[in-house]
């Protein structure tokens, strides 16, 4: 489709430039694994409906958990940097898909892969990348970081980073709003956290991300926020300032 004129909207956001993973998960919807079309709509309606209404750049980093998880390859028996390189694979699918669902709903967007494959992605450039963001598009990484051994959390961290995000917005997908003293699944008794530092997500063991993108989120001064993804309007509510989820910073409550 032609780019056009996106169509950006004027409300100040909380933050102007934002990171947000999706992992591959959340894609598959009620299904066990593969693509949900319905899901991956209502994920692009809610990035639309934020960018219609607030003056705000968003990337996303994509996971590819709901096609291959590299290191379940692993654990019978594959090369774990094979499997990684698969999984990568797979968040390029996630990317197109999401992009292509973007598109039908009249927002433009850019793919840049870690991993070039030039007949479907930009090949990972972050001055590039930036620039898309000022045109008004939606930049959507691919591809991991390109290499084996980190995840697609490190990804985002990375990404967040290097773009200037102003912070990292992680939509969880299993009706979890934020991060718990324990799995609330599990435990009736865990107490849902407003604000969290650094360090104690890290001390604790906090299922927030991993920890490699924790230390450079950190070293880095990005704070983290964990929703809901599939929670109505929460990407709004969020840049709206409301207090959505869990945030993560060097300072704590």
């Amino acid at each position: 489709m032609s780019d056009g004129e996106p169509t950006r909207g004027t409300q100040r956001p909380r933050w102007r430039r934002v990171l947000l993973k999706l992992s591959g998960e959340a894609f598959a919807g009620p299904l066990e694994f593969g693509i949900h079309g319905p899901t991956v709509r209502k994920i692009a309606e809610d990035v639309v409906s934020a960018y219609r209404a607030f003056d705000v750049e968003i990337a996303v980093v994509v996971g590819g958990g709901n096609i291959w998880r590299g290191i379940e390859g692993a654990d019978e028996g594959m090369d774990r940097a094979q499997a990684d390189y698969m999984g990568m694979l797979a968040t390029v699918m996630n990317a197109l898909a999401l992009q292509d669902t973007l598109e039908q709903l009249g927002q433009p967007t850019r793919v840049q892969s870690a991993i070039e494959m030039h007949q479907v992605a930009e090949p990972y450039i972050r001055r590039r990348a930036t620039r898309h963001l000022e045109k008004g598009r939606v930049v959507i990484f691919g591809g991991g970081s390109g290499n084996p051994f980190f995840t697609t959390d490190t990804t985002a961290a990375l990404r967040g980073v290097e773009i200037e995000a102003e912070v990292v917005l992680k939509g969880t997908h299993g009706g979890v709003d934020g991060i718990y003293s324990d799995d609330p699944r599990n435990n009736p008794e865990a107490i849902k956290l407003d604000h969290v530092s650094y360090m104690r997500v890290l001390n604790e063991g906090l299922k927030v991300m991993d920890s490699t993108a924790i230390t450079l989120c950190m070293d880095n001064e990005l704070p983290i926020v964990v929703f809901d993804l599939m929670g109505s309007g929460n990407f709004q509510s969020l840049l709206s300032g409301e207090p959505v989820g869990t945030l993560v910073d060097d300072d704590e409550d």
